[in-house]
């Protein structure tokens, strides 16, 4: 069996990150790739493509392909289930619902998805547990038409943040992460004085075919973020 194209793009990888293809010079063209790997071009151009969209490539038409200078990683957003993230700690996790209801989005939220004034909307806000301890407050607002079944679903047995990662698809969205003072009901769950810094994140997601879900989660004091790139 012949090398796969994600073969021929973890060995062009390999010689980018070992220096063996310098930043910013020229690589072999694909006919010369194919001939020393023994495979076909056309395998050898998807795993070219692969390594561009991923930013490690700069193709231009008629002028070659070259390592790029300064690699730009594509970012993927991933969802996290909090669950996981708490347990991930070595922690045991458990989630309270506060309030759920149906009513129309409020406009600021309605206008950041692209919805109609007065769209109806599943109104929830949770509270995410560690140890018994406060590890972040949840203020969503759900679009049930990208999401159906999610205003009769069971939260008190499975956190809204989960269910919809498992059942309302998502294509993309944004995220905002800020450092604010804690408001009053903020600080109510988080037990915490009002006033105090605490990490919040913002963000919208958007399905194939509508907008799903815009959320804010406050994270208790002391929380911290990391990323991989």
């Amino acid at each position: 069996m012949g090398l796969s194209w994600q073969d021929i793009q973890a060995d062009a990888l390999r010689r980018i990150q070992s220096r063996e293809w310098l930043p910013g010079a020229l690589i072999p063209n694909e006919e010369e790739l194919a001939k020393e790997l023994g495979c076909a071009r056309a395998t050898v151009n998807r795993a070219l493509r692969a390594l561009a969209e991923d930013g490690w490539l700069e193709r231009r038409r008629k002028a070659g392909t070259r390592v790029a200078l300064s690699p730009k990683r594509r970012a993927q957003m991933a969802i996290p289930v909090i669950r996981q993230e708490i347990e991930a700690l070595g922690k045991s996790f458990s989630h309270r619902l506060i309030e759920r209801v149906t009513t129309p989005m409020p406009a600021c939220q309605s206008d950041a998805l692209g919805l109609p004034v007065n769209t109806t909307a599943h109104h929830v806000r949770s509270l995410y547990l560690a140890d018994d301890r406060p590890f972040s407050y949840e203020d969503r607002w759900v679009n049930l038409t990208a999401a159906p079944g999610f205003d009769t679903c069971p939260l008190e047995q499975i956190s809204p943040n989960e269910w919809l990662v498992q059942n309302a698809p998502f294509s993309h969205g944004t995220l905002n992460y800020s450092a604010s003072p804690a408001t009053e009901e903020e600080a109510t769950h988080l037990a915490c004085l009002p006033g105090t810094p605490v990490m919040v994140l913002k963000r919208h997601t958007f399905g194939p075919d509508a907008p799903v879900t815009a959320m804010s989660l406050t994270f208790a004091p002391g929380h911290r973020l990391r990323l991989s790139i």
